[in-house]
C-alpha cells in the first residue's frame, strides 16, 4: 500500500444545540471582512455535538482518542508564533480505540467564563473557538469553529459630564462640554461649543472619534490610532458668544467596548478629538478619552435562563432579577 494513500479517512463536524435559535452576531475577521457567528455571553453554556463521517463505511478509523477543546486566546501579529490562553477547558469525548462507522458525540461545557470581548484589531486578535479533534498517530484529523463573545455592562453610576477650554493667549477661546463621559454603543454625544473669544479666522473644525489600540509592554509597546469617525461642526467663521451644539450619534460606527489592559496583552481606548484649521491651515485639537461600553440588551423574551444568570451577574438590579423570573417561568411553561 503506497504512504501517498494515506489521507484524511474521516470528516470531523461540530454543531451546536441551539444553532437554530441562537443569535448571530457580525464580527470583523483579518482581512477585514465582516461574517457572521454565534454569540454568547459570560456564563453561558456551551453544548452540541461532534459528528465523526467515514468517507469509507465499513473501513475502521484507529484514533488515540476523541476529545473537544474550548478555548480563550490572544493572539499578537508581531508574536504569531505565541498564542495566549486565558481559557482553555477540554473534554474526552471517545478514548483510544477504532471506529468502524460514522458516530456522533455529545459534549458540554458548563457556565463558561468568558471574560473578555472578542476582539480583531491592527496588531492584536482576541478569539474564542471550539475544536474538536480525532488523535492520530501520523496526522490529526480536527476542525475549529469560531463563536462571538460580547461583554455586557451596566449604566454607570458616576458619569460626569466633560468641560474643557482650548486657548491661545489674546487670539482664541473655546469653552466646550459633553454631556458625559461614558457611552454606550447606541447612545449619543450631545455638547455644546461656546465661543468667548475669536481673533484668528477659523475656516473650518470637527469632532473626530479617535480608536487607539495599545498592544506589548515595556520598550515595545505598539500604538496604533484609527479615525473611526469625523464630524463637521462648523464651515466658516465663527464670532464671539456664539454657540454650537453638538449631536453625535454613535450607533452608525464601528466601535467596541472600551477594553484596559485585557490579560495584561493590549488596551483599546476612544477619544473625542476637537479640531479647528484656521485660513493659514494651522491646526489646533483638544483630546478627550470617553468610555465606552455596551449595553445589557439581551433581558428579552427570548432570553434563556442561563443567559439571564450571565446578565443578572452583570446587572445586579431589579430588573435583571425580573428578567430571571421570567425566564424560569418561560422554560417551565
Amino acid at each position: 500500500m503506497s504512504f501517498f494513500s494515506f489521507g484524511q479517512s474521516a470528516d470531523i463536524d461540530v454543531v451546536l444545540n441551539d444553532a437554530e435559535t441562537r443569535k448571530k452576531a457580525e464580527h470583523k475577521t483579518e482581512d477585514g471582512k465582516k461574517d457572521k457567528y454565534f454569540l454568547f455571553y459570560d456564563g453561558e453554556t456551551v453544548s452540541g455535538k461532534v459528528n465523526v463521517t467515514l468517507k469509507n463505511p465499513g473501513k475502521r478509523l484507529e484514533h488515540q482518542g476523541i476529545k473537544i477543546e474550548f478555548v480563550g486566546q490572544i493572539e499578537l501579529y508581531y508574536d504569531r508564533g505565541n498564542h495566549h490562553e486565558f481559557v482553555s477547558l477540554v473534554k474526552d469525548l471517545a478514548r483510544p480505540g477504532e471506529i468502524t462507522q460514522s458516530q456522533t458525540f455529545d459534549f458540554e461545557f458548563t457556565h463558561v467564563e468568558k471574560p473578555y470581548e472578542s476582539y480583531t484589531g491592527q496588531n492584536v486578535k482576541l478569539r474564542y473557538f471550539l475544536r474538536a479533534t480525532v488523535v492520530r498517530r501520523l496526522n490529526d484529523i480536527s476542525k475549529e469553529v469560531d463563536i462571538v463573545v460580547h461583554t455586557l455592562s451596566t449604566y454607570p453610576e458616576l458619569n460626569s459630564s466633560i468641560k474643557m477650554e482650548v486657548g491661545i493667549e489674546d487670539c482664541l477661546h473655546i469653552e466646550f462640554e459633553y454631556n458625559k463621559s461614558k457611552y454606550h454603543l447606541k447612545d449619543v454625544i450631545v455638547g455644546k461649543i461656546y465661543f468667548l473669544l475669536v481673533r484668528i479666522k477659523i475656516k473650518h473644525m470637527e469632532i473626530d472619534i479617535i480608536k487607539r489600540e495599545t498592544t506589548g509592554t515595556g520598550p515595545s509597546v505598539y500604538h496604533e490610532n484609527d479615525t473611526i469617525a469625523k464630524y463637521e461642526i462648523m464651515d466658516g467663521a465663527p464670532v464671539r458668544g456664539e454657540s454650537i451644539p453638538i449631536r453625535l450619534f454613535l450607533a452608525g460606527y464601528d466601535l467596541t467596548p472600551t477594553m484596559r489592559d485585557i490579560n495584561k496583552k493590549f488596551s483599546v481606548r476612544y477619544y473625542l478629538n476637537l479640531v479647528l484649521i484656521d485660513e493659514e491651515e494651522r491646526r489646533y485639537f483638544k483630546q478627550q478619552e470617553i468610555t465606552l461600553w455596551r449595553k445589557g440588551d439581551v433581558v428579552r423574551k427570548s432570553m434563556s435562563h442561563q443567559a439571564a444568570i450571565a446578565s443578572q451577574r452583570f446587572e445586579g438590579s431589579a430588573a435583571s432579577q425580573s428578567a430571571l423570573e421570567q425566564a424560569a417561568k418561560e422554560e417551565s411553561g
